[in-house]
């Protein structure tokens, strides 16, 4: 054994004496802190009944321990596949199929069970010689009481005379949204070629905990690539664009150095007895970054069809294509029979039936043609034949009507009988357009209109707005178009007036859908705000040599509240912001479409990156705030603020040792009252 190797070997032996004695002296002073607290605490209730007893009692936050393994720990020379590893108390093993790893990758999964005190593993795959073996429970392995985890625990030996010990070890982050990514695979590959990801297995693999974090060990001297991989089919390598996955170009060569870390010794739950310089090993790389994303799924094929209501039918694609499907009736005609409307990326059609003759037939069969992607990847013509039965029959549909206006038909009878005002014609049934408008305005806003059926008329004359100038309304004006994209959809476009009162008044029958039902009159009061009700921003970019991003003004719960291109002094500015607290992210808007954009690996292209304003933004009223940011200064993995990390790790071991602590100081405070008293 090299004197480098036996240096490692006597600091890693140190390091478990070190760390044995320092949670023999931590169970010990609490067990001492327990005697001593608790008989006090026990007079306190008998003498003074007015104090209450703290809810709640201890938790045993102490993991279970490992006694000894067979094969022993970091054994080699190893032909076994069966192991079996003993522990100090009755333990729980958290779903060893998609928490445990066993690196290399195995092609058959292994039998890993827990029982009583021990854990059984079973490998089926053939062992590979001279191979290090490492078998990662993480955070799995728990007490059967408390639920308190070992943490971080790898079982390793190896085949061969020697047992590799470097690791690797970083963060996988996703690229849209800078969140860690929980459960994902990241393996090494020694094949630097760009092929293997798509035509070997891992060579070894880990899995990143709920902070993202993955650390990846057994692993021996030499220059790799890193990969993180969802892997949905097991076979360890990339094979479905379902898969999210990480790559990069950069490769690692591990090592290791000797180090020292502070550890804390605590005399009780709230007084430091001692701070100790712990040496230990350091292993390198420690810090690499993944950015994890999903490729467009573009295999188009047909996801369904449907026609849930008699007067539309929907058809699903898994992805658009601008040559829309051709249509052809089998038992109608179907010549100008639809109005089409499709969603952006126009891979969600729905054709709305004009005529209410084909509304009210149940049954419409067709046939359509239509692009999809073959087994060889490539677009070819398919052409299917579609039968699709309302939902509802017609009959059931008219009969539904037909007590609707015997009910009507009685309503008014009885008031003609007591000499009210009534109907003698059965009213039509109005068309129920979505008005969007605010109450109270902000000077930057649309009003929107939205129709529940397509348009056959659209009267803009109809429209009425209107402000209020000393107490006299004037008619304001205004821009009026459908949205983008959109068929049923409107927007009104205004340049308010801060701090002014308007009035909205649409006349009845403005709009008239295919069907010809028309909109009853409204009316909506608006008040648009001051000026000083809001505050404005200006962001100050730096740290990248770009000139295409796009910063975005974010709430508490990371939804995009406003945005603005990058200028060409770097500043982004943001007017009429409320008053409240916000975050900041931005991206590099790579092809200049306003939009972030994914990666795709056989492409070679990263997603377009993104980066988060580390702190939070306090807006108030009145104020103009400049702020400074240098997209670079932190490691995108550390710029994300925690207040809005949805994925947030070890909340229940945390929640445990904070009820440790509070249960610790009420004792303490009781015994001080108790003294006192």
């Amino acid at each position: 054994m090299s004197n480098e190797k036996l240096e490692v070997k006597m600091i890693n032996e140190k390091m478990k004496s070190l760390r044995k004695r320092f949670m023999t002296m931590r169970t010990l002073m609490k067990m001492l802190c327990i005697a001593f607290l608790i008989p006090h605490f026990s007079f306190l209730i008998s003498s003074c009944a007015r104090m209450g007893q703290p809810d709640g009692g201890w938790y045993d936050d102490d993991p279970p321990r490992v006694l000894y393994s067979t094969p022993a720990e970091q054994a080699t020379n190893v032909t076994a596949k069966k192991m079996t590893i003993y522990f100090d108390e009755f333990i729980k093993l958290a779903d060893p199929t998609q928490n445990v790893i066993v690196s290399p990758p195995q092609l058959e999964m292994p039998e890993i069970k827990a029982t009583g005190k021990k854990i059984v593993i079973e490998l089926q795959d053939t062992l590979i010689p001279n191979t290090t073996y490492t078998v990662d429970f993480s955070d799995a392995i728990t007490d059967n009481n408390e639920d308190n985890p070992l943490g971080n625990y790898t079982y390793t030996f190896s085949t061969g005379e020697q047992i590799d010990t470097f690791e690797v070890s970083g963060y996988v982050i996703d690229a849209s949204n800078l969140e860690p990514v929980k459960g994902i695979s990241v393996g090494l590959y020694a094949d630097l070629a760009d092929s293997a990801f798509r035509t070997k297995p891992l060579l070894r693999i880990a899995r990143t905990d709920g902070s993202g974090h993955f650390c990846i060990r057994g692993v021996a001297p030499g220059e790799y690539r890193v990969y993180a991989l969802q892997d949905m089919d097991g076979n360890y390598m990339f094979t479905q664009k379902s898969e999210m996955i990480a790559f990069t170009h950069q490769t690692y060569s591990p090592y290791a150095k000797p180090d020292t870390r502070q550890d804390t010794i605590w005399r009780d739950t709230l007084h430091i007895d001692n701070i100790l310089q712990v040496p230990y090993t350091h292993f390198y790389p420690d810090d690499i970054v993944m950015m994890a994303f999903q490729e467009i799924q573009s295999d188009r094929y047909l996801l369904k069809t449907e026609r849930k209501e008699p007067d539309r039918i929907g058809v699903y694609f898994s992805y658009g294509n601008p040559q829309l499907p051709i249509l052809r009736g089998l038992n109608f005609d179907a010549d100008s029979a639809f109005i089409l409307e499709t969603t952006p990326k126009q891979d969600t059609l729905t054709y709305w039936l004009r005529d209410t003759m084909l509304v009210n037939k149940d049954t419409l069969e067709l046939s359509m043609e239509y692009l999809m992607t073959d087994t060889l990847g490539q677009l070819v013509t398919q052409i299917d034949t579609i039968e699709l039965v309302a939902k509802t029959p017609y009959a059931k549909r008219l009969k539904a009507k037909q007590k609707e206006i015997e009910e009507w038909q009685k309503e008014q009878d009885k008031k003609k009988k007591n000499e009210e005002p009534y109907d003698s014609i059965f009213p039509p049934k109005p068309l129920e357009i979505k008005y969007e408008v605010s109450q109270s305005m902000d000077p930057n806003r649309s009003v929107f209109f939205e129709s529940p059926t397509p348009l056959a008329h659209l009267d803009t004359a109809a429209i009425h707005l209107y402000s209020q100038i000393d107490s006299m309304w004037y008619r304001a004006p205004y821009e009026f178009h459908r949205c983008d994209s959109m068929l049923r959809r409107y927007e009104m476009v205004v340049d308010w007036h801060p701090d002014t009162e308007y009035s909205l008044e649409i006349d009845s029958a403005a709009f008239i859908d295919i069907y010809g039902l028309a909109s009853k009159p409204h009316k909506d009061g608006i008040k648009v705000k001051s000026l000083d009700a809001y505050a404005t921003l200006q962001m100050q970019m730096s740290g990248l040599n770009e000139k295409h991003i796009i910063a975005q003004l974010l709430d508490g719960s990371d939804k995009v509240v406003q945005e603005a291109q990058m200028e060409s002094d770097g500043a982004a500015q943001f007017y009429y912001v409320s008053p409240g607290t916000y975050y900041m992210r931005a991206f590099v808007d790579r092809n200049e479409n306003g939009v972030w954009d994914t990666g795709d690996y056989d492409a070679d292209l990263q997603p377009e990156d993104v980066y988060y304003y580390p702190r939070e933004i306090e807006a108030k009223e009145k104020f103009d705030m400049t702020l400074q940011w240098n997209l670079t200064e932190r490691k995108r993995n550390q710029q994300k603020p925690s207040k809005i990390i949805k994925q947030q790790p070890d909340k229940e071991k945390k929640r445990k040792q904070n009820r440790n602590a509070e249960r610790a100081r009420q004792l303490g405070i009781e015994y001080v009252k108790r003294a006192a008293h």
